[in-house]
């Protein structure tokens, strides 16, 4: 009697990994995962809308939209309130995930790193939550016991570094690099000594460099200069990744499915456009009284009866407006809601940056790339600054829309829309170049290769 061999899949996340720099210019520098597209396909991967770490590991995990999962960023509006916001950990995550379908149908899973995942939650294996995690003293594992275990293999465990943005950049080298070793030193450790069928590794450190030391190494950023200490540390990061990876992928049974992916990409950063100063300027939204120096939107005296839009900042703009009988002192007439989004989205495309070029401006309306019941909880308009080159800041009264400093500390990197799939296994081609990969197609494809059925409410396609 045959015994059918059991089926593995190991995802290997790496956050904000870039496709350019990974199947393009160092390629060759990267031998396991250039071993990895010569085994299998590869491709970019379509990120989320908006292209940010949440939602898209959890786009990834469940094959559902923001629209259907109910957040659309690490902070989202509380209501229709002006300012109040509530934080997506794993909590705000109610669609089952891919874990949680293989637990049930009676798969091993080890997860390790994954995006909104604290409060860790039981499964059929272990969990080890993710940077949103308050802190080793929390419950960051399942089963609770397992902590003890952590800090037998690795000592104190790395959850994150601490603040990216930072002009201490030899300290954040080395966290990034201490955070990195101990997330593999622990998954060695839990391949060598845990049964699984499913082992689902995020590593945030590609974004934590990215973020820290672009301007060092991109000669297309405005603040980059040549022969600088830092010069090669990305590519520096990426080789020692790549041997990481090596390590680990050298213990894994024979016949194991491999998907490495990240959530989005990365590109430098040019600016931040003041969107308030914007709305100021173009009459969308009026102060109460002067300011006396810049302060956060939250602070600032906004005179709500006669503001008809305000935006939030981030890697994206999110631009709410003022609605009558929506928002607290709305002034919008609510049969004229449609027409204002036009005429607010049309004079956002044409924002000049420093040198009076037209960015190249992406609008997003949630009901044209959203479905499901929580759509009208998006932003009024999600917005791309110059193909998101440009970041958007919520400072109010700086004197201009553009700056070059960020309020949130140094920061050099974009998030750009597309990042890396690498996928062996299930009857794929050993270099074949896959197109159209969407960040919806995670969790079909890892079931497909798991030999477990799709759910038909999944919105993605299993790849392969």
């Amino acid at each position: 009697m045959l015994l059918r061999r059991r089926k593995r899949v190991m995802v290997l996340g790496l956050d904000c990994a870039e496709p350019e720099l990974v199947f393009n210019r160092w390629g060759d520098e990267l031998p396991n995962l250039k071993r990895l597209m010569e085994q299998g396909g590869y491709g970019e991967i379509q990120s989320s809308i908006p292209p940010i770490t949440v939602p898209a590991w959890a786009c990834f995990c469940t094959s559902k939209n923001p629209g259907q999962l109910g957040f659309f960023g690490f902070r989202n509006r509380k209501g229709h309130s002006y300012h109040d916001i509530w934080i997506a950990t794993g909590d705000a995550v109610k669609e089952p995930r891919v874990w949680d379908i293989a637990s049930r149908e009676g798969k091993d899973c080890i997860i390790l790193g994954v995006p909104q995942t604290y409060p860790a939650t039981p499964l059929k294996g272990l969990m080890v939550t993710s940077f949103l995690t308050p802190g080793i003293d929390s419950q960051y594992t399942y089963p609770p016991a397992l902590k003890q275990e952590i800090a037998d293999v690795v000592g104190e465990y790395m959850i994150d570094v601490e603040g990216f943005r930072t002009e201490d950049k030899d300290g954040l080298l080395k966290q990034i690099y201490d955070m990195t070793a101990k997330r593999f030193a622990l998954a060695r450790h839990f391949v060598r000594t845990k049964p699984w069928d499913l082992f689902f590794l995020v590593e945030m450190g590609p974004d934590r460099i990215h973020h820290g030391f672009w301007k060092f190494c991109d000669p297309e950023h405005m603040k980059y200069e040549p022969g600088n200490k830092y010069e090669t540390a990305i590519l520096d990061y990426y080789k020692y990744l790549d041997k990481e990876i090596g390590d680990l992928l050298g213990l894994l049974p024979r016949g194991t499915a491999i998907i490495v992916v990240s959530d989005h990409g990365a590109k430098r950063m040019d600016g931040s456009l003041n969107i308030n100063d914007w709305m100021i300027q173009e009459g969308f939204m009026r102060l109460s009284e002067p300011l006396t120096e810049p302060c956060d939107i939250r602070e600032a005296p906004i005179d709500w009866l006669s503001t008809k839009a305000w935006g939030s900042g981030g890697y994206y703009a999110r631009v709410f407006m003022n609605v009558r009988g929506r928002e607290e002192q709305g002034c919008i007439d609510p049969a004229d809601y449609e027409q204002e989004r036009d005429r607010l989205a049309q004079a956002i495309k044409g924002i000049q940056d420093q040198t009076g070029r037209v960015m190249n401006t992406k609008v997003h309306k949630p009901q044209d790339v959203y479905t499901g019941p929580h759509v009208s909880e998006a932003p009024d308009l999600l917005v791309y600054f110059d193909d998101l080159y440009w970041r958007s800041s919520q400072t109010v009264g700086t004197g201009s829309i553009h700056s070059f400093e960020t309020e949130i500390g140094p920061d050099d990197a974009m998030h750009a829309e597309k990042g890396i799939f690498i996928i062996t296994g299930g009857g794929i081609r050993g270099g074949k170049r896959l197109h159209d990969v969407d960040i919806l197609d995670g969790a079909p494809t890892i079931l497909r290769l798991l030999g477990l059925p799709i759910p038909g409410d999944m919105e993605g396609k299993a790849i392969g």
